[in-house]
């Protein structure tokens, strides 16, 4: 008795601190999930119904409409088409040079080298916006305004350091006795990165490959700077010329939107199952 009346104050003032942690959570996940949760019923609404005010209520019925004349747009299938042309390369090219970067400053250093990465990671610390003019004026008179080739370039270049870093941190992670075992062995430098590296790394380059896909995909900073006809819009600026032929149309870029948003969801649950091996890895000891 005496130890339960001991410990019954400190339960009691655990608890209310506990409940209102869970409830400023759940007033978090609330005030982040309202803006989904208005596109997913504005994306099964009509538009009268949105127009009246009708648009945080569960509709009725499931109007398919909206989807209907989303995938019956030509220009939604080449928002698409450009958002993937940009979307792929960028994120591939970027993750290729951090890794390969990564490497030499985890496992080849030479003298300067840690300037050098000072350097190439300090792009993570300016704003994009401060680029803006002098890139576009760049682009413009090599005639690729108006173009995917800018988003590409601009893209990889901005990726370059958040992979370099990942990269380079998780390489010298890397115990140096596989790679001098390996070198003892015969093999050269570029086996010893592909063969042995690269699949000791497969979840740092998931997390990248999601995040820079994400990243991509999402943007809607460098379209807006670097496009100005229908024919090289991607699906974030699409989004938003999207429109009725009055009004704009919210359930149809409800619709939209939705559909945007599942190539990334996609990409994520396919490297789930390498975050997964990441947990489960054994570790080698050097």
């Amino acid at each position: 008795m005496t130890d339960l009346a001991l410990e019954s104050p400190a339960a009691s003032s655990f608890r209310p601190g506990r409940a209102a942690l869970i409830v400023c959570l759940i007033i978090l996940a609330l005030l982040f999930l309202a803006p989904t949760a208005g596109v997913v019923l504005s994306a099964f609404k009509t538009t009268r119904d949105i127009a009246l005010g009708d648009l945080w209520s569960l509709p009725a019925t499931l109007y398919l409409g909206n989807f209907i004349e989303v995938l019956a747009n030509p220009s939604v299938k080449v928002y698409f088409l450009n958002t993937l042309l940009v979307t792929a390369p960028a994120t591939a090219a970027s993750i290729v040079l951090g890794i390969l970067a990564g490497w030499v400053f985890a496992k080849l250093p030479f003298r300067g080298s840690e300037a050098i990465f000072l350097v190439i990671v300090s792009g993570l610390f300016f704003p994009p916006q401060i680029i803006l003019i002098p890139l576009f004026k760049l682009f413009n008179q090599m005639g690729l305004i108006d173009t995917l080739w800018p988003m590409i370039i601009v893209h990889t270049a901005m990726g370059i350091p958040i992979c370099t870093l990942l990269m380079r941190n998780f390489f010298a992670a890397v115990p140096t006795a596989l790679r001098e075992a390996a070198l003892v062995e015969g093999v050269n430098e570029w086996q010893i990165l592909t063969r042995i590296a690269l699949p000791i790394s497969l979840p740092a380059i998931a997390v990248l490959a999601t995040l820079q896909f994400t990243w991509i995909w999402n943007d809607f900073l460098w379209p807006l700077i670097f496009t100005q006809s229908d024919d090289v819009r991607t699906i974030m600026l699409g989004l938003v010329f999207l429109r009725g032929q009055y009004t704009v149309a919210w359930g149809v870029q409800g619709a939209l939107a939705l559909l945007a948003s599942l190539p990334t969801l996609i990409v994520f649950l396919f490297f789930q199952r390498y975050f997964i091996r990441g947990l489960t890895m054994g570790a080698v000891k050097g």
